[in-house]
């Protein structure tokens, strides 16, 4: 969406006049689902990943959708959730999953900005003694999450930036 007279207010406190609601795909089209999950499968598969997943709720559908298609090619990655906040009852768990101990992850988000949710995610799961092989985005807004996690050691990939949603003349395409 473009809005310049209303700018949005990002999950980063950043404000901008484009917002990209990656749950819009990832959660309301079955056919962008598969696709999706085809995509990161082909990405993460070579990995052995022991899970993938992150923070809730941006990366659950994702998440989900290349742990079905891995299960379809018989090679299962199992997803997990991080909560953004640590329940106060049952096994108080941060993450939610079947995950072995000390397994290797990859996390995976919608859209990154400024990285903060993903490195979230990233935190989480090392404190849980999972190793992260990986973050994967469907977008990088290109405004520090790349610089964010690779200054942590962890490769951060993005299938598409915001650049390629935006027309050289500064006008987004599929308004």
């Amino acid at each position: 969406m473009y809005r310049p007279e209303n700018p949005f207010v990002l999950s980063s406190g950043k404000v901008s006049p484009v917002y990209l609601d990656g749950k819009k795909t990832t959660l309301g089209h079955p056919r962008a689902q598969f696709l999706i999950g085809s995509i990161l499968f082909d990405l993460i598969e070579p990995l052995h990943p022991d899970g993938v997943g992150g923070l809730t709720l941006g990366a659950d559908p994702i998440s989900v959708a290349v742990s079905l298609v891995s299960g379809l090619h018989q090679c299962p990655i199992p997803s997990f959730v991080v909560r953004k906040e640590q329940k106060d009852h049952g096994t108080k768990s941060p993450i939610e999953g079947d995950l072995p101990k000390s397994g290797r992850v990859v996390v995976v988000e919608d859209v990154v900005t400024t990285g903060g949710s993903g490195m979230k995610a990233v935190q989480a799961c090392q404190k849980g003694g999972f190793e992260v092989l990986k973050v994967i985005s469907l977008v990088d807004r290109e405004e520090g999450g790349r610089e964010l996690f690779e200054s942590a050691g962890i490769p951060f990939q993005a299938l598409f930036t915001l650049r390629q949603f935006i027309d050289y003349d500064g006008e987004v395409r599929g308004r």
